[in-house]
């Protein structure tokens, strides 16, 4: 809880922090790869951080944080720490990297807002940084004592692959060390290590395609295709260069967008590789018997496109009571025409009490987000994945 003085203090100066975020984040990022080059060579992203996609998600967070503790001071945002947490831990984040990042992203405010922040200013914020940061420090030691894998890396062994699409490949994995395999919820994923060409050691999150209980892991990774040197580097060395044989290093599984135990109707709506996360829970609802109403929505550029598409109809067929809609941009001839284009609930019927999981990006799950909300389904049923980093709230307003 943030103090009253504090509170006051950041509420006045919100407008003016919240302004300035996207240059103090990009200093942020700027000052802290300057001071710690090994951090941007084998911890983030190099693609986002061309992008500055990375910048936008922390500005995001920060203010959607900042506004959380001064409009409700007697609660937390736990929804987005858990998301945070789940990537940090998955990229093996330390609560000694904490500091750090506090040293840069203050030294970032002070030169982008100059004589503004007073030492009131300051004290303030840096409450609503350590807030936050004790909070994800707390949520990510949970995690890894669930794990029993606090940064920890396994040598994996490729026993399959498999071409889904054009530009999307599957490899099934075993532990190369032959000891079992940790369990996982359907809909979580795995961060994948590997070292580049320059050296650099890049990690990447993709989803686990395949459901729990046997002893292989499956990931599907679609080969990202851009004009600059770090766009879908790790992508495309995948697709490259690891063959069945080879080894990869993986995290452990995490992600707090995991199929719930539930007894009544599910929906389960992708687009293009939003499909990964998707395929998992469908699985687990067949092989579990599930009896109430499974919607399956899925929307791609074509048929073609449609990675995994074989196991989305089969998958649906073992159950009892499924529907199945896809939609094409380019369908093949006799697709229905209330099928082609983007993905429109108007005409699917979602039965009352639907719990509901997107994954796609944005615009997609934006749309359908606001068609099931008009069909009735309650806000707090909805859930949804972001591949990269989290925008949504970036983007809010």
């Amino acid at each position: 809880m943030l103090s009253e003085q504090s509170a006051a203090t950041v509420r006045a100066t919100l407008p003016v922090v919240g302004a300035a975020i996207g240059e103090i984040t990009e200093r942020f990022y700027a000052g802290l790869f300057e001071a710690h080059p090994e951090l941007l060579r084998d911890l983030f992203n190099r693609g986002n951080q061309a992008a500055g996609t990375q910048r936008q998600a922390l500005a995001g967070s920060i203010a959607a944080f900042a506004t959380h503790l001064v409009e409700h001071p007697d609660s937390r945002p736990d929804v987005m720490l858990s998301r945070i947490a789940h990537k940090h831990a998955s990229l093996g984040i330390t609560p000694e990297q904490y500091p750090i990042v506090h040293e840069h992203l203050f030294a970032a405010i002070v030169a982008v807002l100059g004589d503004a922040v007073t030492p009131e200013v300051a004290a303030a914020w840096d409450e609503v940084y350590w807030l936050m940061a004790n909070a994800l420090i707390a949520i990510e030691k949970r995690l890894y004592e669930e794990t029993a894998a606090a940064g920890e890396w396994r040598e994996w062994k490729v026993v399959d692959r498999a071409e889904e699409t054009a530009d999307v490949v599957s490899f099934e994995l075993r532990p190369a060390d032959g000891t079992p395999a940790p369990g996982f919820r359907p809909g979580q994923y795995v961060s994948v290590q590997v070292t580049l060409p320059d050296g650099a050691r890049q990690i990447r999150q993709y989803s686990l395609s395949s459901a729990p209980g046997s002893p292989v892991r499956r990931i599907t990774v679609k080969r990202v295709l851009g004009d600059a040197t770090p766009d879908g580097e790790v992508s495309n060395h995948l697709h490259a260069h690891v063959r069945t044989g080879d080894t990869l290093r993986l995290s452990a599984p995490y992600g707090d967008l995991v199929l719930e135990d539930v007894d009544g109707p599910v929906l389960l709506a992708s687009a293009g590789i939003g499909v990964t996360p998707m395929i998992a829970m469908l699985e687990q609802l067949a092989l579990a018997g599930h009896k109430a109403p499974v919607t399956v929505v899925h929307a791609d550029r074509s048929p073609a496109e449609h990675a995994m598409r074989s196991d989305h109809e089969a998958y649906a067929s073992k159950l009892p009571d499924a529907e199945v809609h896809f939609w094409y941009e380019n369908p093949e001839p006799g697709h229905p025409a209330d099928r082609t284009g983007h993905a429109d609930l108007s005409g699917v019927v979602v039965p009352p009490g639907t719990r509901a999981y997107l994954c796609g990006p944005l615009p997609f799950m934006r749309a359908v987000r606001g068609q099931l909300l008009g069909k009735g389904v309650a806000a707090a049923d909805i859930h949804y994945e972001v591949f990269g980093p989290d925008l949504w709230l970036a983007q809010q307003g």
